[in-house]
């Protein structure tokens, strides 16, 4: 059933997963709304600011060249107008229209900002391809290429393009002014747009000796400290907000409230963070992506407080600190996290170019902040934003222990993963459904498995592709039957009430996890249990799938999907599949359960099945194996599925 958001049904859906602090909450957020919409003041008059949250001397010099080369041939691609978002590509980037969706031709309406129907794809088109570009990462880019090059076509451009969104997206107008992560996003971006053109003649008269910047800014973060993302809605948005409020408030420090907001966004940082983070350090949306948006966002705001010389709670440093391990010991041996969870390409800061890899940057900054440990992977590629943020941060890691080893299963967030030889890499589900009440970016995967050789997908999560205004694709790619797990009787583990809400849980428990197997259960289904078991045979390079279905006689489907670069030739129950890894042919043997009826599907849309999502907006046709047939009555027969690993 597809589900829509913004019906009277969904509201009321949405309301019950709410309880009564935020309830009350949003209530006093109603009221506000409707009281700004008629008093809009200006920000106060600001004279003499100085901006003196500046890179320390000699921090552009350690930029490596060939970091610096990538992200200049990106700049050089803007200042032609040419961009992609989300797999459009966009050519009027020279001089964008703020408001415009390429994708479907339409431009947000105007008028107060809180009006605005943002979650209708036809009222305003595609909101992600709209609000993208003004988080600004793309200036942060060319701001980077000033600071490296010292070419000022590339600040010129940055003023402009600033210049031109001041004048089109006034305080509480339009459709950039209705989302807090945007706003927290954007301002961290002026911070670093701001710092990186340091050195340029006209820094100064475009920000800090400008009134249409200081009010723009200070607006910001008005709302920001009136609306932050309450209750069941208090996931990376939250921090995403902290972040920049944070951020700001250190390095635009101008105003009269620049102290208690700085204060309050510094509480909530903390608070937040630690939140948003299971003990073992794995973000607890258990959405690979945003753990990345998180840490990449907690870094930058512990740059700009530590800039500004304000105290940073220890808990702040630790949360990141074990978020750095955590990342460390779940990527496979090309530094590929899980694809766990929704995935919308989101970053909270970009100064990097095209080809420089998101999670080696990451462990490179966690290694100059927190110091590496003995079983950390290879970092081998380079990056811009490591030394301007190890530039800022003070370095040293809080004193308390690190794992000796590298983890492999992490209970709290019921994530394990199988090593074995010739690089293959298996992560295995058996944790909570989601984060919070609405379990916003948790997709329906219990039990789920991903496996790799050498990076290579073999049994692919399929990812995330869309979030607004394709509802048949978004349940798709959060559903059960887009997983590599068992379904019965056609349904979701969980129910969805709308497409970042989820209804109903499945409860997940994992019985057993060791270095070779793991076993776990769930109660998703009404009147059944699901039981799986992995055992990774490292001596015969075989790993072995068992399902268990405990209850009445049901209806399965069980699937399997391949990743984009695996061909397969499914003869009865057994696929062969072949690719091809550095010029040098792959292949393996897939088993599957004989009792039941397999068949390969591929690209198919009505209903879909048979896609792969490498990133936001972006599918590819993959083969999916699905298996239809019954579920044993007693539980005493299972459905055993062999791969094998050949060459």
């Amino acid at each position: 059933m597809t589900v829509s958001s913004g019906s009277p049904g969904w509201y009321l859906r949405r309301l019950s997963r709410m309880g009564p602090q935020e309830i009350g909450g949003r209530a006093g957020d109603a009221v506000r709304r409707r009281r700004w919409r008629s008093a809009q003041p200006d920000g106060p008059t600001v004279t003499g600011a100085r901006f003196t949250a500046v890179l320390p001397a000699g921090t552009i010099a350690a930029v490596p060249p060939d970091a610096a080369k990538r992200l200049v041939a990106d700049a050089d691609r803007l200042m032609d107008g040419h961009a992609e978002y989300f797999g459009v590509l966009r050519e009027d980037l020279a001089d964008p229209d703020w408001w415009l969706d390429p994708k479907t031709g339409r431009r947000a309406p105007s008028g107060y900002a809180f009006d605005v129907p943002y979650r209708s794809e036809d009222a305003v088109g595609d909101i992600k391809q709209i609000w993208e570009p003004s988080r600004h990462q793309h200036l942060t880019v060319l701001a980077a290429a000033y600071a490296i090059t010292g070419d000022e076509r590339y600040a010129e451009r940055v003023a402009e393009h600033l210049r031109s969104w001041w004048e089109a997206n006034p305080p509480l107008r339009g459709v950039h002014w209705i989302s807090g992560i945007e706003l927290g996003i954007r301002l961290l971006s002026w911070v670093w747009v701001r710092r990186l053109l340091e050195g340029w003649p006209g820094a100064a008269g475009l920000f800090e000796d400008n009134p249409v910047a200081l009010n723009q800014i200070w607006h910001h973060q008005r709302w920001l400290a009136a609306f932050p993302s309450r209750g069941s809605s208090a996931n990376n948005h939250i921090i995403a907000e902290a972040a920049g409020q944070l951020a700001a408030a250190c390095a635009f420090n101008f105003f009269p409230s620049s102290a208690r907001w700085q204060a309050g966004a510094l509480r909530s940082l903390e608070r937040h963070l630690r939140g948003n983070t299971f003990l073992s350090g794995l973000n607890r949306e258990l959405a690979t992506e945003y753990h990345g948006l998180v840490l990449e966002l907690g870094l930058a705001a512990v740059a700009e407080a530590n800039a500004a010389g304000v105290p940073v709670p220890a808990t702040v440093r630790l949360v990141l600190l074990r978020m750095t391990d955590a990342l460390a010991a779940i990527v496979d041996n090309r530094l590929r996290p899980p694809r766990q969870g929704d995935a919308d390409d989101g970053h909270g800061l970009i100064v990097d170019g095209t080809g420089t890899d998101r999670w080696a940057s990451l462990l490179a900054t966690g290694e100059a902040v927190f110091g590496r440990l003995d079983w950390w992977p290879d970092v081998t590629g380079t990056d811009v934003r490591t030394p301007l943020l190890a530039a800022l941060i003070k370095p040293g890691s809080p004193t308390v222990s690190r794992p000796a080893s590298r983890p492999a299963h992490f209970a709290d967030a019921g994530l394990t993963i199988l090593r074995g030889p010739e690089e293959i890499w298996c992560r295995c589900d058996g944790g909570p459904h989601g984060f919070l009440s609405i379990a916003a970016h948790a997709h329906a995967d219990a039990l789920s498995v991903e496996v790799r050789r050498d990076g290579v997908d073999v049994l692919a999560d399929p990812g995330t592709f869309c979030y607004h205004g394709q509802p048949k694709w978004r349940q798709y790619f959060r559903s059960t039957l887009g997983h590599n797990t068992l379904q019965l009787d056609g349904d979701d583990q969980s129910v969805s009430g709308g497409p970042f809400l989820w209804t109903r849980h499945a409860r997940s428990r994992v019985l057993e996890a060791a270095a070779d197997h793991w076993s776990a259960e769930h109660d998703g289904y009404q009147g059944a249990v699901h039981l799986r078991r992995v055992e990774l045979e490292s001596t015969t390079q075989e790993l072995r799938v068992i399902d268990e279905v405990r209850g009445p006689s049901r209806s399965v489907r069980l699937a399997f999907h391949l990743g984009p670069e695996i061909t397969a030739d499914l003869v009865g129950n057994r696929a062969q599949l072949t690719w091809t890894r550095d010029g040098e042919d792959r292949r393996a043997v897939l088993d599957l359960p004989g009792q039941l009826s397999w068949r390969a599907h591929r690209g198919e849309s009505d209903p879909p099945l048979g896609w792969y999502s490498a990133g936001f907006g972006r599918k590819q046709p993959s083969t999916t194996l699905v298996g239809t047939g019954t579920g044993s009555a007693d539980g005493t027969e299972g459905f055993t599925t062999v791969l094998r690993f050949r060459g």
